[in-house]
């Protein structure tokens, strides 16, 4: 896909961000991605110890040592040099033998093929300009018959004209548009949840949306075999605890999961 950002400008954004996202985000501030996301993703996985796994986009390594923590052996790749400063600063603290590489998930030269027994990601394949160049080399670097999982925001909802409307009764109804347009863009929030949001700078995130149907044919064609699609509704428990995830749990899922095989 032709884009005006280059992974460059997407690690010149990270890097602006790390500080503050790392905070956050070790505070307990990310709620969807702490009582929504994890809950639902980590089940999907499920068990990958003893196994060599890589974290595409690992960022500062939140969920990377969640893995690691399960058993599994991880290699985390990220192109924000700030973020994995930050990850490998948690890794001298606390030390769950994971490797970091600076490194594109589009180009990981100093990964071996066939070196890892599964992938991983989090939350970060829809952030990169060449999705079809990524499925290409996580391929590369999976052992045949061995598994990519990753989450990304579901494309048919999180498009450009995604609005919350309230309606006369007082219920939100959510409004979408704009699909199929895929022109990159950056992004702006923060984590609401945080006391001190207010004062906390916006995240600025390049955002590269594309349609359900060009994930699934890119993995298919990247010579994965699509195994699973999982869109996780917000239990109850969670909306109890959170109510701003009611309207999530009503009406459509935030995230969508995917398991492909390769061939």
């Amino acid at each position: 896909m032709a884009s005006e950002f280059s992974d460059r400008d997407v690690a010149l954004h990270w890097n602006q961000n790390a500080e503050t996202w790392a905070a956050n985000v070790r505070a307990g501030w990310d709620i969807y991605r702490d009582h929504y996301n994890n809950p639902a993703f980590l089940e999907f996985v499920g068990d990958l110890s003893a196994m060599e796994v890589l974290d595409a986009g690992c960022g500062e390594g939140y969920n990377t040592r969640i893995f690691a923590r399960r058993g599994a052996r991880m290699t985390g790749v990220d192109l924000s040099p700030k973020m994995l400063e930050l990850a490998r600063v948690e890794e001298r603290r606390e030390a769950l033998g994971i490797r970091y590489e600076l490194a594109s998930y589009c180009s990981m030269p100093m990964l071996a093929d066939e070196s890892f027994g599964a992938a991983v990601s989090t939350m970060a394949l829809m952030d990169g300009p060449d999705f079809p160049g990524a499925m290409g080399e996580i391929r590369r670097v999976l052992k045949r018959g061995s598994d990519l999982i990753f989450s990304i925001l579901h494309p048919c909802f999180s498009t450009k004209g995604f609005a919350w409307v309230r309606t006369e009764s007082g219920e939100d109804r959510l409004t979408v548009g704009h699909y199929f347009d895929d022109t990159a863009r950056v992004d702006r929030w923060r984590f609401n949840a945080a006391p001190n949001a207010a004062e906390n700078p916006d995240f600025a995130i390049p955002r590269f949306d594309q349609t359900l149907s060009f994930y699934v044919n890119n993995l298919i064609e990247s010579g994965f075999v699509l195994r699973a699609i999982h869109e996780p509704r917000v239990t109850e428990a969670a909306v109890i605890a959170h109510p701003a995830f009611a309207k999530w749990r009503a009406h459509v899922p935030l995230f969508i999961y995917f398991r492909a095989t390769k061939s």
